[in-house]
């Protein structure tokens, strides 16, 4: 009887705090009534609810996969400590010399082999020849005097170890230093690195075990570290390589820009999914970024058109051209022409109307145009050190 009669009472409260309203208006000598019902009232009021407490999962699940993350990389550096302190490296050494020789040379090709991959010869060295020694690196070094007491003729061993380690250390900073830098100019174009890089895809993992050691030990965790730090990276800058960032054309006039506008046919309110950019018939038009060509043809309004997918969700869309440069499948390079201006399809004169779309949907593409030269430089910087590792590893498949 109490339950039922606490339960009326809050019944009884909200159907009082949701009671119907009217509120007048006065305007040139008229009053207007206007009423809000108490059911209307409910549902807004339900409404805001169901979008705070939307807000509060999603703040939550957020949360806890940053503790995740950040559990298991406080593990993970944990357990590098450990494998790397002089008394685990002594009690190794101890149990076969030979044996530790053997994982250092495993352990050289594996750093070759994640650097070429990730950074190219000529980047690792830069990265690797900038820094002074830290506490704990020189702590490493020294180590391998405890090391050569306990067991002689394992110095040269103990310090190809220590500069192994410190080799992957410094790579693992300037990686980390590489992926803010990218992780900066993808926010400058207004997006989320986090969700433009995430999904299912991320996690999407396959393939025949072919483990960096013979006998399929675990990976060392200095180098798991470094691995981890360089794929995210590679992930960021190529996202950001992906972003499109240039002009579609050499010419600066908009004559319609993105949003809601009065339509040139029917004169009604329309929203328009572009820019026009207004220029000459036949002016080269250009793939804003490297991606690979998803259409091209004719499309229903918007006349002969490219449509270029640049990965991440992202995708451009170049209409109402005159001529078309590509055929669908082709992978595009930034600045490639893809086609000419025109004035095909649902067209009042010759312009090129360009899209930018995120996950199907249209997005302002202005802020993609406008970016500032801090974010042009970093973007350039990456392509250029992309196009180094593409030029190493080409030249090491020819020798």
């Amino acid at each position: 009887m109490h339950k039922n009669d606490t339960k009326l009472g809050l019944l009884a409260r909200l159907d009082h705090m949701f009671t119907d309203r009217e509120f007048f208006m006065r305007s040139h000598g008229q009053v207007r009534f206007l009423k809000f019902s108490a059911k209307l009232q409910k549902r807004i009021a339900g409404g805001i609810a169901v979008v705070l407490g939307i807000w509060l999962v999603i703040t939550l699940a957020m949360t806890v996969n940053q503790l995740t993350v950040s559990s298991e990389r406080m593990a993970l550096a944990a357990k590098e400590a450990e494998v790397n302190s002089a008394e685990n490296r002594v009690t190794r050494y101890k149990e076969s010399v030979d044996g530790v020789a053997s994982d250092l040379n495993e352990r050289q090709n594996a750093l070759e082999q994640i650097t070429k991959q990730f950074i190219g010869e000529e980047g690792a060295a830069t990265a690797a020849s900038v820094e002074e020694l830290t506490d704990e690196e020189q702590k490493l070094l020294d180590d391998t005097k405890k090391i050569s007491a306990a067991i002689p003729g394992a110095r040269q061993l103990a310090e190809l170890e220590a500069r192994q380690i410190i080799f992957a250390k410094r790579l693992t900073r300037a990686a980390q230093k590489r992926t803010q830098q990218a992780e900066s100019a993808i926010r400058k174009f207004g997006l989320n690195p986090d969700k433009l890089t995430g999904g299912d895809d991320a996690a999407a993992m396959g393939g025949p075990l072919d483990p960096f050691f013979g006998d399929g030990d675990e990976l060392h965790p200095t180098l798991e570290r470094l691995s981890i730090a360089l794929q995210r990276m590679d992930t960021l800058e190529r996202t950001l390589l992906a972003i499109p960032s240039a002009m579609p054309a050499n010419i600066a006039n908009m004559s319609s820009n993105f949003g809601y506008r009065r339509d040139p046919f029917t004169g009604g309110g329309a929203m328009h999914s572009g820019i026009d950019f207004k220029g000459p018939y036949g002016e080269p038009i250009l793939a804003a970024a490297t991606g690979k060509v998803t259409y091209a043809g004719r499309q229903s309004g918007y006349g002969k058109t490219v449509k270029i997918t640049h990965g991440n969700g992202l995708m451009t869309r170049y209409a109402h051209l005159s001529r078309i440069n590509v055929t669908t499948g082709q992978k595009v390079e930034q600045g490639l022409q893809v086609g000419a201006m025109g004035s095909t399809g649902r067209s009042t004169g010759t312009h090129l109307h360009f899209e930018v779309r995120l996950n199907g949907r249209a997005i302002n593409p202005r802020p993609f145009l406008e970016t500032n030269s801090d974010v042009l430089k970093v973007k350039a910087n990456v392509r250029q050190r992309a196009n180094t590792n593409s030029e190493e590893k080409s030249g090491a498949s020819r020798g």
